[in-house]
């Protein structure tokens, strides 16, 4: 007799199959089940083709564990789709270019003698472009796909970034950064649309956590290796990145499906905007995106350099690796936000991420050395893993992961906010000091965890509607005896 937990998959009746939580596959058998399981998965797909159950399935007295499984097969057996796992191989792609760029960007401003405004312009700017563009990009993805949308947005954002390196001026400097936000609101309203739309209601958290994951493994490599080429050239990790994009931009062309794939929850009809605007959870998610926006696009980017270089007097090599450090405090909590998104809720998670993010943004001007700030940009790092999974979990939810225009406008109020905060907090700056600049980017956080107060649990917990209260309990015992 096969004690409890074996990590074995054992032959059911066909009912037991249509209760159970199954992920589409297809091929040869996996390392963890037998041919004869194999055939009678085959023969009793609901799907029509090969099932495997997912990672902490229980099926009796038996429930599928990873560590019974290959790395592949440890992949497949997630329940995410392959989508997911490219745009966000993707994601770390382009995100080691562009964390090149971060330590060096106002650096390279100052050559050009800008202040603080101006500064909070270079970051802003490109915003800007991005915020006029979200909702052309939308249509665009729908057009031509969301493949060649994306493709397209980032030989365009390559093309942006070489010029920017061979700018004469700031003028020049400002104008055509900014024509990368063209490009950029196209690939990534394309590709967040692509992933809402391939990811199951009950894995939304963990699929937004692991596209956020990509982006923040490159980042942690990225700001690192900005700071030493930095110190060579401001216009060389201009260079990196451009051909980071173009590299991304081949890979993405053939991994991609053309357009984004449609699930059997999308059957019913969509919701329209106006509907989906009235909806407390999208409305608590782009309250989030505004404050993310604003400090971690924004303000962060465009000003801790300055605070690393001119405050603490260090070289912009210490920017790189403050950075670093975050991005692997982030990176560490990311696993755990997704999951925790999916199982308690994106109310909790919206309201934690608010407030630790906004208190420690508070404290980021007020550390007296690099180590302490170090420390709190690795909070306010634990605090965004929160910030980068809920608010798109609940965008989907309120959209039943249609996409559209209700994300090009959660992309657009993102963009506000790192439009805004740069140039608002620069100009405050100016006239007073770096505390009271980061100030009013900590409480906008702040009302973003209030006014995720304001969402019922009940509508916070629908999209666990579509499996079932039984199908959830049996999930979370199974997580639960894992950890």
């Amino acid at each position: 007799m096969i004690p409890p937990r074996t990590h074995f998959f054992l032959p059911l009746p066909p009912d037991n199959f249509r209760s159970l939580n199954l992920l589409p596959f297809e091929g040869d058998p996996p390392s963890h089940l037998d041919n004869r399981t194999w055939a009678l998965c085959r023969d009793q797909s609901t799907f029509g083709t090969t099932d495997v159950p997912r990672l902490g399935s229980t099926v009796g007295s038996s429930t599928i564990s990873g560590g019974a499984l290959g790395l592949r097969d440890r992949i497949r057996a997630t329940g995410l789709p392959r989508t997911t796992w490219v745009l966000s191989a993707a994601g770390f792609l382009v995100a080691i270019g562009f964390g090149v760029v971060i330590p060096v960007l106002t650096p390279f401003a100052r050559t050009f003698e800008a202040n603080a405004f101006q500064l909070g312009l270079v970051v802003s700017m490109f915003a800007a472009m991005r915020a006029v563009m979200s909702p052309f990009a939308a249509r665009i993805g729908r057009g031509i796909g969301e493949r060649n949308a994306i493709t397209i947005g980032m030989l365009i954002v390559a093309a942006s970034t070489v010029a920017t390196a061979l700018a004469p001026s700031l003028a020049a400097m400002i104008v055509l950064r900014s024509l990368g936000g063209i490009g950029s609101a196209m690939f990534t309203i394309s590709a967040i649309n692509m992933l809402l739309a391939s990811a199951p209601e009950d894995l939304r958290g963990r699929a937004s956590g692991l596209y956020q994951g990509g982006f923040l493994l490159g980042s942690m490599g990225g700001p690192a290796l900005g700071g030493l080429l930095g110190a060579i050239s401001y216009r060389a990790p201009f260079y990196f990145y451009a051909v980071m994009l173009v590299v991304t931009a081949v890979f993405v062309a053939f991994m991609l499906p053309a357009r984004a794939p449609v699930l059997h929850a999308h059957s019913r009809e969509p919701r329209r905007f106006s509907e989906v605007l009235r909806d407390v959870r999208y409305q608590a998610a782009c309250v989030a995106a505004l404050g993310q926006g604003w400090q971690s696009f924004g303000v962060r980017n465009a000003l801790i350099p300055i605070l690393v270089t001119e405050m603490l007097l260090l070289d912009t090599a210490w920017t790189g690796v403050a950075f670093a450090v975050a991005a692997a405090a982030q990176t560490a909590m990311l696993g755990a936000a997704g999951t925790w998104t999916d199982r308690l809720g994106r109310k909790p998670i919206l309201i934690a991420a608010g407030v630790i993010c906004g208190l420690s943004t508070i404290a980021m001007p007020f550390a007296p050395n690099i180590w302490l700030l170090i420390l709190v940009l690795c909070v306010y790092g634990v605090g965004a893993a929160f910030q980068g999974t809920a608010p798109t979990a609940a965008v989907a939810d309120a959209t039943d992961g249609r996409g559209g225009v209700p994300v090009a406008v959660f992309s657009m109020i993102t963009d506000i906010g790192a439009i805004a905060g740069p140039l608002i907090a620069g100009a405050i700056i100016d006239a007073t000091n770096f505390g009271t600049g980061f100030l009013v980017g900590g409480l906008i956080l702040l009302l973003g965890a209030a006014y995720a107060l304001l969402i019922p649990k009940s509508l916070d917990l629908s999209f666990r509607k579509e499996r079932g209260s039984a199908d959830v309990d049996a999930e979370r015992q199974a997580e639960g005896a894992g950890d």
